[in-house]
């Protein structure tokens, strides 16, 4: 089987891939992600993370690597990673008692084919309604610098969703079901 790489310096992004079973290498893209495109937000994601792997596609060659880029959509406005406390408490306030969207674009690219094949993954997330000390504790807890929305589902911040309709790991930033649907087309059975 050829080399597999993950473009994605991510922890939980690892963390996922590697319930699979398969041997993989990381490997960070350095692709400077652009939010600002005119593009509908799954067709926004998929060309995000097509990005990331073909950022790596001439360091490794006759390797397969799979890359995943994950915002959180509230109404018409795209939120990325939340870069310090503040803009978590910011993030927070807007998606307070909201239902909002967490999107996934997953790439997947044989380097020695070029074959590529991406997708966009959804997950509905009901927010409870969020008091401002409850934003302000959670913020303080610095839990969510580096995630989309400013809240990770994996750790405390599970006690902010009232409810989930989709992939779990996709609101991580890696939907293992489509993952392993997607492998299977470049000859990577995982179950």
């Amino acid at each position: 089987m050829k080399k597999i790489i993950l473009a994605s310096a991510s922890p939980r992004r690892k963390e996922i891939l590697a319930k699979t079973g398969l041997e993989f290498e990381v490997a960070e893209s350095g692709y400077k992600e652009d939010m600002s495109l005119d593009l509908e937000p799954r067709e926004l994601a998929k060309f995000l993370s097509k990005g990331k792997v073909q950022a790596l596609a001439d360091k490794y060659k006759n390797h397969i690597i799979i890359g995943a880029d994950t915002f959180v959509v509230d109404g018409d406005k795209l939120l990325g990673k939340a870069s310090s406390k503040q803009e978590i408490e910011q993030m927070l306030e807007k998606l307070s008692a909201k239902q909002v969207r967490v999107i996934t674009g997953l790439s997947v690219l044989d380097t020695s084919s070029q074959k590529i094949v991406s997708r966009a993954v959804e997950t509905v997330l009901t927010m409870k309604s969020l008091s401002k000390t409850q934003i302000r504790n959670y913020a303080h807890t610095l839990e969510g610098i580096g995630k989309a929305g400013g809240f990770g589902i994996q750790g405390i911040g599970a006690a902010l969703i009232e409810k989930i309709e989709g992939d779990f790991f996709n609101v991580m930033g890696l939907p293992l079901s489509k993952l392993a649907d997607v492998l299977v087309e470049f000859g990577i059975e995982i179950i």
